[in-house]
């Protein structure tokens, strides 16, 4: 099978809207183009549905603008996790569609929109504390064209809270459960609903809680059946995971 992309490259040279010479230019770069300090993966649209994400730890804020203006160029919508108020600033500069999601930490220009499943996304988390490492996730699933409902504080120190949203939780075609301490609540949830659920463990805790060892033990050793683990503050794993399912 052709990818969308290859086809309409070259059904625009057919039609005489493009020229053979801007067709090679276009499929040379086509499975990934090198900067110089990064190779840019334009195929990973092609190859998983999904396109590059920019992590921004480690990298120079020069590097990060470079690495969106050439994806960008491709017209995909762009995600950029872990960044801070200093990066989003100098890419705003430059973009000034980019939207800044402080509590998640990531930065969206959207460029087109996604068609979007019938079926919905239920982010729930145990406590407040956890939000950040969930919203990272809901921008990630949304970003992707995702309709996400979000139930936030509902863990099992007063657990009749999440009793109150069993039916939007248990409506979803999946469920990302976020929580720190002992990491109880996906267990929880997989002894209530039949959906599948995404187990993120939060580094929120006290001392023995190790950031986030204690609640990711928890999760890996549930009775619970149905629940699958994903690293430590993990956010935009679950999301991208939950997306996956959520268009199955």
């Amino acid at each position: 099978m052709v990818p969308e992309d290859i086809k309409q490259i070259l059904e625009n040279v057919k039609n005489g809207t493009s020229t053979v010479e801007k067709a090679f230019s276009q499929l040379h770069d086509l499975p990934f183009e090198d900067v110089g300090f990064a190779k840019i993966d334009h195929h990973r649209q092609l190859r998983t549905g999904y396109p590059e994400v920019v992590y921004c730890p480690g990298k120079t804020i020069d590097q990060i603008v470079r690495i969106i203006e050439v994806i960008q160029k491709k017209g995909n919508n762009i995600l950029a996790t872990r960044a801070s108020n200093e990066i989003y600033s100098c890419v705003s500069e430059k973009f000034s569609t980019a939207v800044y999601h402080e509590a998640a930490r990531t930065i969206v220009i959207k460029q087109k929109e996604l068609p979007s499943p019938e079926t919905y996304i239920c982010i729930v988390t145990a406590g407040t504390a956890d939000i950040p490492v969930a919203e990272e996730a809901c921008v990630t699933a949304e970003i992707f064209g995702n309709r996400v409902e979000r139930v936030y504080d509902v863990g099992i120190a007063g657990i009749h809270r999440l009793f109150h949203h069993l039916d939007i939780i248990g409506n979803a075609k999946v469920i990302v459960a976020v929580a720190g301490m002992e990491g109880a609540l996906p267990g929880v949830l997989g002894g209530l609903v039949d959906k599948p659920i995404i187990a993120v463990p939060t580094s929120i805790g006290y001392g023995a809680n190790f950031h986030g060892l204690s609640s990711l033990l928890t999760m890996l050793n549930t009775c619970a059946s149905g629940v699958s683990v994903v690293n430590i503050d993990n956010g935009f794993g679950a999301g991208y995971l939950a997306s996956m399912i959520n268009r199955i």
